[in-house]
């Protein structure tokens, strides 16, 4: 019972049984249902323990009965309290003002700020949330819901797709995503289509262009695939070659599978506590209780007070605590090497491009040491293999 909130309210005393018969005392207590904890002997052998202040008006007969005296040590409680400032009435009045002041001003807009990744000026978002009722030191009771405020600020904004409006505490948070807009593409220049590496081609279609290999010609890295120029040597002229060449590309890689995976997940069970910042030091206020998980993650985020352009030394500290599950399995050597060989199949072909695929696998070496399945592997891949390269010209071209 000691540090509970039902204690702390009712109140309780510490209480020192001096002389007397302790054990005798106990059993009494006992039978009359008085709820004693934190009981402990002294070296001199006298009885200390807490008990309630309600409890404590029925010690009075069975004291008397062991030929016992009792001596209150302590108190403690919200009745001792208010006692307390009952006598210090000016102290009381200015505790009950700085309560009333405080609550008064968490429900002004102290600030506003923006975020998310946008290209939108901060001045032209500020300006659109402004008219809308959306500033520093605004009733926040006068506020619109926060729907209607990110549809009416999405209708000011015509650059962004979405809006969200989010209240924490005396700060509000506007979100913005700017709306995709195709890429304005710059006017190119005369310019050849080389092959970026080494291969075999397999295809090549020129929209633009002279192409200068075949099917089936085994290419370097910097040969000219699509040339810019058309023409005799008496008559060029350079042109923007464009096409697409498919080629054969070889791959060698190296893969360590492991033998046992172990995979970190979130169970969806979370626990929230909230503290008031006073200066460097956070006094907790609520998320009390509950059971402590066996392996967390845990996220804080601080949302201080400011007074226009000056950050006050107060704020709220919102702590999230997120369970996490560990999960082990042990896997065959086979299905780490299979394992290992659809990871490298995915990184091959996202770092090859959308247009690859996998024509050819051949594993080179296989070794298991240590827990891990080693592996070397030569892909046959068939990718894009043109890049651009500008045509310089003379004057005299």
């Amino acid at each position: 019972m000691k540090g509970t909130w039902f204690a702390a309210v009712r109140g309780y005393v510490w209480i020192k049984l001096i002389g007397g018969n302790p054990e005798t005392f106990l059993n009494a207590a006992t039978a009359q249902r008085i709820g004693l904890w934190n009981i402990a002997f002294s070296k001199d052998g006298e009885l200390t323990f807490g008990i309630s202040v309600p409890d404590f008006f029925r010690l009075r007969p069975l004291v008397r009965q062991c030929g016992s005296k009792a001596r209150i040590l302590a108190k403690r409680g919200v009745p001792f309290q208010l006692a307390r400032l009952s006598r210090r009435k000016t102290f009381a009045a200015g505790m009950l003002v700085f309560v009333s002041l405080l609550f008064l001003l968490s429900t002004f807009v102290w600030q506003v700020r923006i975020g998310g990744d946008t290209a939108i000026p901060e001045e032209q978002i500020l300006r659109a949330a402004r008219e809308e009722g959306l500033f520093p030191f605004q009733w926040s009771l006068r506020l619109q819901d926060s729907s209607v405020l990110a549809r009416r600020l999405t209708a000011r904004l015509p650059d962004a797709s979405w809006v969200g409006v989010e209240k924490k505490g005396t700060m509000i948070v506007i979100t913005v995503v700017d709306s995709t807009k195709p890429d304005a593409k710059s006017a190119k220049g005369p310019q050849d289509l080389v092959a970026k590496m080494d291969a075999v081609v397999t295809r090549i279609i020129a929209e633009n262009g002279k192409p200068q290999v075949e099917r089936h010609d085994r290419v370097r890295s910097g040969q000219v695939l699509v040339s810019g120029w058309l023409g005799d040597a008496d008559r060029r002229k350079a042109v923007v070659s464009k096409g697409k060449v498919m080629g054969l590309v070889w791959h060698e890689m190296r893969i360590v599978s492991p033998l046992v995976r172990e995979q970190k997940t979130l169970t969806g069970a979370s626990k929230e506590r909230t503290y008031w910042v006073i200066g460097s030091r956070a006094l907790q206020i609520a998320g009390y209780g509950g059971e402590e998980y066996a392996e967390s993650r845990t996220g804080a985020a601080l949302y201080p007070w400011r007074l226009g352009r000056w950050m006050l030394p107060l704020g709220i500290l919102k702590e999230r605590e997120m369970e996490v599950l560990t999960t082990r399995d042990s896997l065959t050597a086979a299905q780490a090497k299979e394992a290992g060989l659809r990871q490298a199949r995915t990184e091959l072909l996202s770092r090859c491009g959308t247009d690859a695929r996998i024509t050819s696998e051949n594993i080179l070496h296989e070794q298991s040491e240590s827990g891990k399945v080693r592996l070397t592997v030569l892909y046959e891949v068939e990718q894009s293999i043109a890049v651009e390269r500008p045509i310089i010209q003379t004057p005299s071209e």
